[in-house]
Parts: structure tokens; sequence; C-alpha cells
């Protein structure tokens, strides 16, 4: 599988990672203190080919995942559970299987300039996904089948409409969990 845009990780275990799964370049970002020269180079592979951001699914890569979005908002988002990405305890790309590498890259989200409201919060609780015992657990599960990862109630509701789910796409992942 070949990817044509770059794919931005953090760090050079992620990118041998990645490389075992696809056909892609990468740029790595070595952590949250992002370089003046990484941002360039970002910069340039998002003008001219486009990015997909791919970081850890943990506090320091939903951090730089966040710095990187408000930089880049048109960037692609691939996401991956924290399940998929474990390994003995440690969190991250690198210890992912090439075929869940595949499959979140395969479902990287791209925001829409017209995003609307489909969703609301009386959504999300008719939904179970706010407000419920489970909630978190089926935020989780309906984060990794429909690609868009994990969030607490707000951060997911906002993903939800950003990346333009449809309410058609949402019910059917429902009910497969």
């Amino acid at each position: 599988m070949k990817i044509k845009e770059i794919i931005v990780v953090e760090g050079r275990d992620d990118t041998a990672a990645v490389k075992r799964a696809v056909d892609a370049q990468t740029i790595e970002t070595h952590g949250y203190g992002i370089k003046k020269e990484t941002w360039r180079l970002i910069e340039k592979a998002y003008n001219e080919k486009g990015i997909i951001i791919f970081t850890d699914p943990d506090f320091a890569g939903n951090q730089i995942r966040g710095r990187l979005t408000e930089r880049f908002p048109a960037a692609g988002q691939a996401y991956l559970s924290k399940l998929d990405a474990q390994k003995d305890g440690d969190i991250g790309i690198e210890n992912a299987e090439p075929e869940n590498i595949r499959q979140a890259l395969k479902k990287a989200h791209y925001t829409l300039e017209t995003a609307g409201e489909e969703f609301t919060i009386e959504d999300m609780r008719n939904y179970r996904l706010t407000a419920d015992r489970e909630a978190a657990a089926r935020r989780e599960q309906l984060g990794k089948a429909l690609g868009i990862g994990y969030g607490n109630s707000k951060s997911f509701l906002n993903k939800l409409n950003r990346y333009g789910i449809t309410r058609e796409e949402l019910l059917e992942r429902l009910g497969e969990l």
C-alpha cells in the first residue's frame, strides 16, 4: 500500500513501523520540542503533498497532534487505539502490527471546511456515548471502528462533526459493536 501524503510521526521507531506496513515517506517531530527546521519541513510537505498526522495514542502524542493540527488544520488524521499500539506496557506507533497501521492510515480523516453540526450532545446521550457507565468504552470502540481515535465526550462529538461522519456511518458502526 502506497501513501502519497507525508506521514508525520514522533520518532524513528515510529518511522520504522510505518515503513514495515506501507510505502510512505515520514517526517519525525522528535517529541514535543519541534525544531524550526522540522516545522519548515512539515510545512513544505503540507503545502506540496499533504500530510497525515499519526502520533502515539497517549498524552504526549495528543499534545503533539494538537500543536500540528493548529498549524496545519487540513492535515489528515490517522489514529491507533491504545490497545493496538501497546506492547509490554509501552504505548506507541512503533508497537503496532503492520495491519493495524495500514487500517489506521486507510481510515485517515480530513477536517471538512463545511463541517456542520450533524451530531449534538443529545445524540451522544441517546447513543450512550456520554452520561453512561459504559460511555468511555463505547467511545473507544467506536473511535477505533470509525478511525477517529478516542476522546472525551466533548472532543469525540467535535471529531464526529469535524470529520463529516454521517449518521448512517455512525449507526452502522454502533451496530457492529
